[in-house]
């Protein structure tokens, strides 16, 4: 049996079937909370500790750290990136750009 390869489109999202908006939705969720998570760590702080700096649960951060992507919006992840003293850069094109 020959394995057939598939072009990512560029949003793995929209490869595994989600629709437009909520694909991008979804990829723009994933791009916000792969900084935070990777600050968390880098910081070596507990669960309980990250939560209090952050303005939320443990729960919440546990979430973060398993990539519970569903669990988040962007809004909160924007509001925890600025509690990390992370900034964060929008930017928009066309597609396929």
């Amino acid at each position: 049996m020959e394995n057939e390869i598939t072009e990512s489109t560029g949003n793995v999202f929209e490869d595994l079937g989600f629709e437009g908006g909520e694909a991008e939705n979804l990829r723009v969720r994933a791009r916000l909370m792969a900084p935070l998570e990777r600050s968390l760590r880098e910081q070596g702080i507990t669960q309980a500790e990250a939560a209090e700096e952050l303005g939320t649960t443990q729960a919440r951060i546990s979430a973060l750290m398993n990539g519970k992507i569903q669990a988040f919006s962007i809004d909160a992840l924007i509001n925890m990136l600025d509690r990390a003293g992370l900034e964060v850069d929008v930017n928009v094109r066309p597609k396929n750009a």
